[in-house]
């Protein structure tokens, strides 16, 4: 009889803990997909949740999330599209916060092929291919743009771009060697999860305005037990530490702007 208790007291504890746990769908830029992963790596060390990763540039995925897309959370790079949906009424008002600050980097996987001063590489006579990402829809693509025109280079460089759909495709153009070098994430270079060499010259930031990211609970989460908690855990020692371990800064609420 004790046996029987036991097994049902077992029983009635594991209903429970599936009961409690709960599955989101986040939307993520493709800048931020490997830090991502394992920020929800950890953070299923830590909860019952799940979190499923979909992951495209963040002018699509606002797109996507416009025409119904059945997401809990939108982890974007830039302010623009997230405030854009809270005003749109897609997101719930107040929960949108900064939750990285991203870095430009101009990468070669060539040793020694970017000095230190990164113009003097832009302006090589061998450079027939440049990559960057679509300013349109990507905030790196547009801070890549800023930064060229900065430098004096947009008009002279513009017949040599390629562009990638988002910053991952824009890596992949330079890591495959179909352009000499390109303007992708310093995450992307820096990460602990890139086994890419090369050369590297990390944009001063004066040269374009800063890349703050933020996230934003969308409507169809605003009941999802997974999707707070995620955003909670967001904010939390052990989640800052990855985001920065990954070349991230860590914005600080009261002075982003």
């Amino acid at each position: 009889m004790r046996a029987l208790c036991l097994f049902f007291i077992c029983a009635l504890s594991a209903l429970t803990a599936t009961a409690q746990a709960a599955e989101a769908r986040a939307a993520v830029a493709s800048n931020f997909l490997a830090t991502f992963r394992m920020l929800t790596s950890d953070f299923a060390n830590k909860t019952p949740h799940q979190i499923v990763i979909i992951s495209g540039s963040s002018g699509k995925l606002y797109a996507q999330i416009q025409h119904g897309a059945p997401f809990d959370l939108f982890f974007s790079a830039d302010q623009h599209r997230p405030e854009l949906l809270e005003k749109e009424g897609q997101a719930i008002k107040g929960s949108r916060f900064p939750y990285a600050l991203g870095r430009l980097t101009l990468w070669s996987p060539k040793p020694n092929f970017i000095p230190v001063d990164g113009k003097t590489a832009l302006t090589r006579e061998d450079i027939t291919h440049l990559a960057i990402a679509n300013p349109k829809t990507a905030p790196y693509g547009r801070a890549a743009e800023q930064t060229l025109r900065s430098l004096g280079l947009w008009d002279q460089l513009t017949p040599r771009l390629v562009y990638g759909e988002n910053i991952a495709q824009t890596f992949q153009f330079v890591s495959s060697h179909n352009a000499e070098l390109g303007f992708v994430a310093r995450s992307q270079v820096a990460g602990s999860h890139n086994q890419e060499s090369g050369s590297h010259w990390d944009v001063p930031p004066t040269l374009h305005d800063p890349i703050v990211q933020e996230a934003v609970l969308l409507h169809q989460g605003g009941t999802n037990t997974a999707a707070r908690a995620f955003l909670e855990y967001i904010t939390s020692p052990s989640a800052q530490a990855i985001i920065h371990q990954q070349g991230y800064g860590i914005p600080d609420p009261e002075k982003t702007p």
